[in-house]
């Protein structure tokens, strides 16, 4: 582990591990050598540190479908280019999700149970068995007495000949016939080449026919020593609840027999709670050993780390991850649950210093309204959540010469060099890396864990009786909102941690468990639990009368029982990491929301100095003694770094209340140059209410003079455009919960170069949006220059191309993909300047 004085020193310039890495959508697969080349060249200029390759569904005409000799010459191409460039070169083991393909039959594609309930009278009967659909198998049947709904326990019938024997009974009765079919999953998004049935992630067999047929021959055109590793994406195999041999894995892991007794998951009996827990738990066992863990075999055969974003469906513990190299999760919510978190814990839990996100999915959607600030929060949000890696969501493959904005994914942001504000893009990029760098360094400091109830989840799940197969989500709708989110704005962090994880964690190294409402547990957690308290940590059991469900009487026992960390007075809005080196203490801290707010902070700490780290610049300065606190004020969106060291550098100088400050406003006159043509213009300056500017995407100049004749050379000179303006909640409601987006309109509209005589001062792009140009005046007249770019928001909202593109792959290949919100591309999008800029002057 480096020391803080190290760290300090490569903080301003840190290696190329954690720079973001995008996912690189080719569609179809159509791709051309020199494009190929152009995109990776763009990407490692910009400061991207490499790309996960994903094949996906096609755009235009197909010549060299999925698995064709040449797709496998441009997929080893791409991973020699991106080698030569120092990008990373990550590549998914198929196409679209979840695996499967042509190579899988109704033998090995995803399984469901399927039940044919009826009710019948007395007499005797034999029904035959009934096989709808190729790959149907008839697994069990029973009887019970009594009404429809009502038996409370039900008998086996046997299945002789394909017939079903129901013996004479005495009055009404019903019968439940068990049926195991391929679920009829395709895969989703495929390529042309890729399509076919979701494989059985329950099947060794079915794992070990995708390597075959479509991982190894796709590693290998990549060849394993450019390729930095091979990818899962999140599992999305709905109702798949059964594979062919469950009843033997049943028996072997459970020591009873499932067969007689598979109703109880359909019929509530008062042993179905615990079946149903025990035949989750089995299917969740499964998927590790005979997915993840076959895979990671494999990928580890070859010497390349096997990458997943392991939950949803099947039902993925949080300890599944345990059979992978690297882990990684989605979805944004310092305060909630998402998926980092689950994938994150498990990196905490099982040693692993990188955990990775998929980041910015649907980011203010549509496609290309994202501005630099909405990447920039949102990626504070996945820091918040124990990422150190991201993963863009993404970089889609156009050709140069594709007509408008060209070719872009269904659901995510367009974060590619179309963007008008891409000039602005190694800033965005630098100042992500450098954070995620830092993250990386020591060890999270996370005094909380909060218990997953896996077996109340277990005991309600299942297509059979309404629930879900979603572990993930049924644990984090049992833990809700409010044990989170009061950790955390009390300015602590946590681990979910697990059945499985309890076997890895050292009891006396907990301070403080909290446990949701739960029902049942096994008796092993238990065990650690009543360890956890002998050694002295507390157990906090959400619905006891030592720890009520209420966020107040939870937050005054967490207050009691911890004493690490940073102590922030108030803390509206502000999230926290802790990362611990040998001779320091590392905090992160992220303003995530839309009005400025200033705290007091105070190390709860032995270290005795405090400083403040700068991820914009790599900067670094010294704030003094730890014990006497710091006032901090963080714009919106805005984050800083404060370490707790033994041994600080000097204490910068700080504005004073004795300084002179001028605040003069530059209203100008204004000219505004679009390519040649030159206007007048007057500010606030919005190109939407400019003939022939509303469809416009690009840049304009804003140019004036100002007069410095009568300054002090010594002075600070300042250029401040002012503050956000915080959103209205209900601003832009047509977005999905998942799609993030910055809620504040801006001084800028979006980024803006700042150039004074033609010495480029700096951008901006987040608040706050004020920027030093001392450097660059002069005595006398300056030439002030502000080359403002927008979105392509506007070009996409007037581009008649994109419904042709989608409309002509429709009518080749069938509907694939449907394209999102693009009604609303124009929605209160604001370019241009957009308030009177200000010049302050300094003088000390």
């Amino acid at each position: 582990m480096s020391g803080v004085s190290e760290i300090r020193r490569m903080f301003a310039s840190p290696p190329s591990e954690g720079r973001p890495m995008m996912r690189w959508w080719w569609f179809g697969p159509v791709v051309e050598r020199r494009e190929l080349e152009r995109q990776l060249r763009a990407m490692a200029a910009a400061g991207i540190g490499g790309v996960e390759v994903s094949f996906v569904y096609p755009l235009g005409p197909v010549e060299t479908p999925f698995g064709s000799s040449e797709f496998y010459d441009q997929v080893r191409f791409a991973a020699r280019r991106a080698r030569e460039l120092g990008l990373r070169f990550d590549l998914t083991l198929g196409s679209g999700w979840s695996f499967g393909g042509g190579h899988i039959g109704p033998e090995l594609a995803a399984r469901r149970l399927h039940w044919d309930r009826r009710e019948i009278t007395g007499a005797a009967l034999d029904v035959p068995v009934s096989v709808l659909w190729p790959g149907d198998e008839f697994v069990a049947a029973f009887v019970g007495d009594g009404a429809a709904g009502t038996p409370s326990s039900y008998a086996s019938l046997e299945a002789t000949d394909g017939v079903i024997r129901v013996p004479r009974g005495s009055g009404p009765r019903e019968v439940l016939v068990a049926y195991s079919r391929p679920t009829g999953q395709n895969v989703k998004r495929a390529a042309v080449g890729a399509e076919g049935p979701v494989l059985d992630h329950y099947s060794a067999s079915a794992a070990a026919e995708h390597i075959r047929c479509v991982a190894e021959p796709l590693l290998a055109a990549a060849t394993p020593e450019l390729v930095g590793s091979v990818f899962c994406d999140s599992l999305e195999v709905y109702h798949a609840d059964w594979t062919r041999d469950a009843f033997e894995e049943f028996s072997k892991r459970r020591g009873y027999d499932l067969r007689p007794r598979l109703y109880e998951l359909l019929v509530d009996t008062g042993g179905s709670a615990q079946l149903r827990i025990d035949f989750y738990r089995t299917l969740s066992e499964l998927y590790e050993k005979n997915f993840v863990a076959v895979f990671h075999r494999w990928a580890s055969s070859h010497g390349v780390p096997f990458r997943i974003q392991s939950y949803g469906e099947p039902p993925a513990t949080m300890s599944s991850y345990r059979q992978a190299d690297l882990y990684e999760g989605e979805g944004w919510g310092w305060t909630r649950l998402p998926e980092t978190r689950w994938a994150s814990s498990a990196a905490s839990i099982y040693g692993k210093s990188v955990v990775s996100a998929e980041a910015w999915t649907w980011v203010h959607s549509p496609s290309f309204r994202a501005t630099p600030l909405d990447l920039k929060a949102e990626a504070h949000e996945h820091f918040l959540s124990g990422v150190n890696q991201l993963i863009g969501h993404g970089w889609p493959y156009s050709p140069s010469d594709a007509p408008g904005l060209g070719w872009f994914f269904y659901a995510a942001g367009a974060l590619d060099d179309r963007n008008p504000w891409w000039p602005v893009a190694p800033e965005l990029f630098g100042y992500l890396h450098r954070l995620s760098w830092l993250l990386r360094q020591g060890s999270p400091v996370r005094p909380v864990k909060v218990y997953v109830p896996a077996s109340d989840a277990y005991a309600a799940m299942g297509p059979s009786v309404g629930g879900s197969l979603n572990l993930y989500r049924e644990a984090r709708r049992l833990i809700g909102d409010d044990i989170p989110r009061t950790i955390r704005e009390a300015g602590l962090d946590f681990d979910l941690i697990d059945d499985d994880a309890v076997e890895v964690i050292d009891p006396a190294a907990v301070p403080v468990v909290v446990v949701p409402r739960t029902t049942m547990m096994p008796t092993a957690t238990r065990q650690w639990l009543d360890d956890v308290a002998m050694a002295g940590g507390v157990v906090l059991v959400a619905a006891a009368p030592a720890a009520p469900a209420a966020p107040a009487a939870l937050a005054a026992r967490l207050a009691e029982v911890t004493r690490s960390g940073l102590a922030l007075a108030p803390a509206d809005d502000i999230g926290v990491v802790h990362r611990r080196l040998a001779d320091a203490e590392l905090f992160f801290l992220a303003n995530t929301g839309s009005q400025e707010r200033t705290f007091h902070v105070s190390g709860r700490t032995a270290r005795p100095y405090l400083e403040q780290w700068d991820a914009t610049t790599g900067e670094t300065r010294g704030l003094g003694r730890s014990s006497e606190g710091i006032r901090v004020t963080l714009h919106p969106y805005e984050a800083t770094v404060i370490a707790a060291v033994d041994e600080s550098v000097p204490v910068s100088d700080q504005p004073s209340a004795e300084d002179e400050v001028r605040r003069l406003p530059l209203d100008g006159p204004w000219s505004a140059r679009i390519g040649v043509e030159t206007s007048p213009v007057t500010l606030p300056h919005r190109w939407e209410e400019e003939p022939g500017l509303s469809a416009y995407s690009g840049a304009v100049s804003y140019e004036t003079e100002i007069d410095l004749a009568d300054v002090d050379p010594a002075a600070r000179v300042l250029l401040d455009f002012g503050d956000c303006d915080a959103l209205a909640p209900e601003t832009q409601a047509y977005l999905p919960p998942h799609s993030y987006r910055a809620q504040v309109t801006p001084p800028i509209g979006v980024a803006a170069e700042i150039w004074v005589n033609d010495t480029r001062c700096g951008t901006l792009w987040a608040p706050p949006y004020l920027v030093e140009i001392s450097p660059a005046v002069r005595p006398g007249r300056n030439a002030l220059r502000i080359l403002i770019h927008n979105t392509a928001a506007n070009a996409l909202a007037a581009d008649p191309h994109v419904s042709r593109l989608v409309e002509g792959a429709t009518r080749r290949y069938g509907q694939r993909f449907q394209m999102q919100d693009l009604d609303h591309a124009a929605d209160s999008v604001s370019s241009g300047l957009l308030t009177i800029p200000t010049l302050v002057i300094v003088h000390r």
